[in-house]
């Protein structure tokens, strides 16, 4: 499928209307962003199932901002609108394709209940 280039009015539609977003925060002076671009690039073209993401924080540093990135390149992986995974650093292919697989098998209800009892906890602080 490729990847989808992602700024401030059209990331909230993508990642509401897709199950399985990954988000590439990345730069086209930044030498490790450059060197994960075509492994980001391969794995989108693997996992048809999957939106591949990416932001130009010098294009979009509203964006960029808003998810406090501070690192480049970041990677972001959202399921059913919730983010799961979120870290600095080019990842290898395989270990990008373990991360992929791991979102894809997590059961997300079980997240959304932990996430309701970790709000609920701190809201009780």
């Amino acid at each position: 499928m490729g990847t989808v280039a992602l700024g401030k009015e059209n990331f909230e539609q993508v990642v509401s209307s897709n199950s399985i977003v990954l988000v590439d925060f990345w730069a086209a002076w930044c030498a490790p962003c450059r060197a994960f671009a075509p492994v980001f690039e391969r794995a989108s073209e693997q996992h048809p199932d999957i939106v591949f993401g990416k932001v130009d924080t010098e294009a979009e540093p509203e964006l960029a901002g808003s998810f406090g990135i501070m690192s480049i390149p970041t990677l972001m992986a959202f399921r059913d609108q919730v983010l799961l995974y979120a870290q600095p650093g080019a990842l290898p292919a395989p270990v990008l394709e373990d991360l992929i697989a791991k979102v894809k098998e997590l059961d997300m209800d079980d997240v959304r209940r932990k996430i309701a009892e970790h709000e609920a906890a701190t809201a009780h602080r």
